[in-house]
């Protein structure tokens, strides 16, 4: 199996690894931030074609008003099983500690970009 962590669209994305040492902490430092989290595996077909479309898109990504994590979820099978994915890729949305949201499978980058405008949209905002 190849690590596809070297894919282009871990250089052009603004996106940090998460694994299950430092999950908790990494969360918790943006917990008022939008984070979306990026569940994938190396030699995951879909996968590769979600990363492909996305660093196309890179610049999007980078100026969304969200925090990106990843996690590998094949070598971090633990944070896969804790939040019931049955499949891969996945993103889910958290703020607050609170999950807000998912994505699955990659719906294609236009409707990708609406759902997270969408949920950017109905969050409350502080006073």
């Amino acid at each position: 199996m190849t690590e596809s962590v070297n894919h282009p669209f871990f250089k052009s994305v603004n996106i940090e690894e998460l694994n299950v040492e430092n999950f908790e902490e990494r969360m918790k430092a943006h917990e008022n931030e939008l984070v979306g989290v990026f569940f994938w595996g190396h030699d995951c077909p879909n996968c590769e074609i979600a990363k492909g479309r996305l660093a196309e898109e890179s610049e999007a990504m980078n100026n969304s008003g969200l925090k990106w994590f990843h996690v590998n979820t094949y070598k971090n099978f633990d944070l896969g099983t804790k939040f019931g994915l049955f499949g891969i890729p996945t993103f889910l949305f958290f703020q607050r500690g609170k999950r807000l949201g998912r994505i699955s499978p990659f719906p294609g980058v236009a409707p990708f970009f609406e759902a997270i405008n969408k949920l950017k949209g109905s969050l409350v905002k502080d006073p």
